[in-house]
């Protein structure tokens, strides 16, 4: 593993221990070359990820592009950050495990919808005013008005 500090490739495992959910392995790293200290996080990846976007264009699969809209949509709410991760890691999980490697950038948007939803309704709504890109103060209405109540009785 490479030194982000001094990028030294002679790096170091002083000791590794599962995540939480189990779903990595935390690695606390040093240098050998500078002494810095760092950690480092081993994950499964089934397969690489490539998102299509509504243009057709296509990018890899970004997991922390992910984590940090979720982490907007949640600001200012009581909504831990293992949270967040547990639910990307779900997402990942379940996106890897479809056995497609292109995902429409649709179902990333309407698998984070769900969750959110169910975690917090007003991230919920913060997250669907981008997703759906609202243009004035009716959309939110005529969503909540419409969309929030269907899904809550699915719920």
């Amino acid at each position: 593993m490479k030194c982000p500090f001094c990028g030294n490739d002679d790096t170091q495992v002083k000791d590794s221990r599962p995540t939480e959910d189990n779903s990595a392995i935390r690695r606390r790293r040093m240098c050998l070359n500078c002494g810095a200290r760092f950690t480092t996080f081993e994950r499964v990846q089934l397969r690489d990820l490539t998102v299509v976007k509504k243009n057709g264009q296509r990018e890899p699969f970004d997991r922390d592009k992910l984590i940090r809209s979720m982490q907007i949509a949640c600001r200012k709410r009581s909504v831990e950050l293992d949270r967040i991760e547990r639910i990307v890691n779900s997402i990942v999980r379940r996106l890897e495990s479809s056995g497609e490697s292109e995902v429409p950038v649709s179902t990333v948007g309407e698998m984070v919808m769900e969750a959110l939803l169910q975690l917090d309704q007003v991230a919920y709504v913060r997250f669907a005013s981008v997703y759906r890109n609202f243009r004035e103060a009716k959309d939110f209405t005529d969503f909540v008005q419409r969309d929030v109540s269907k899904l809550e009785d699915d719920l």
